[in-house]
């Protein structure tokens, strides 16, 4: 059905156990490192501890918005697969992916197919491609028709508003599912009935 599924902005242990215990567990948890406007941002001491834990199969994502060497130096120890860059040039992706030796998901978000077509800048030096809304911190959606001149062969991932029951629409897409917003509670919170549902969901309806 899909390439398989991201839960986003995880940013507490009780949640992460539930997720990477769970029977169907998603193939990435993303933790928003950097950007303090997200209610989702882990402080560093906590995501040390969070991301020390047993991740079986799971792959993690340090989610970074437009990073500062501080702040890549300070993770580069961690227990990171992916990281995930926002407002990052395709220039300085390349040094960010060799120095630090870790594999990328290059961030874009959209709101035209300007914004869609600079996937080309960065598609021969990231391993995944995101297209996402322009909210940021905020869910916010965008024209996912504006991706289906994306060469099938460009490794895709897609965010931006996504709820479970959007999921069956991309039956025949070729992406990675991200959400976040819509796996919270009327808190903000992660909702494990939620992500139970999402994961549950996910597997029953592949084809």
């Amino acid at each position: 059905m899909v390439k398989g599924i991201k839960i986003c902005g995880v940013s507490d242990l009780e949640t992460l156990k539930y997720i990477l215990n769970h029977q169907f567990p998603p193939h990435f948890i993303g933790f928003i490192c950097n950007y303090k406007k997200s209610k989702r941002y882990v402080e560093y001491e906590k995501l040390k501890r969070l991301v020390s834990i047993k991740k079986n199969k799971t792959s993690f994502v340090s989610v970074l918005v437009d990073p500062d060497d501080d702040i890549l130096e300070k993770i580069k120890g961690l227990n990171f697969d992916y990281y995930q860059l926002y407002d990052v040039s395709a220039k300085r992706t390349k040094i960010i992916k060799e120095k630090y030796n870790v594999k990328v998901i290059t961030a874009l978000t959209i709101n035209s197919q300007n914004d869609v077509d600079e996937y080309k800048d960065y598609d021969k030096i990231s391993d995944l491609i995101l297209f996402d809304g322009k909210g940021y911190e905020k869910s916010i959606g965008f024209n996912h028709k504006l991706l289906d001149a994306i060469p099938y062969s460009v490794n895709k991932m897609i965010a931006g508003n996504i709820k479970i029951d959007d999921i069956p629409n991309f039956k025949n897409k070729n992406y990675f599912i991200d959400l976040s917003g819509s796996l919270e509670n009327e808190e903000g919170k992660k909702d494990l009935k939620k992500i139970n549902k999402l994961l549950n969901f996910t597997i029953i309806n592949e084809t």
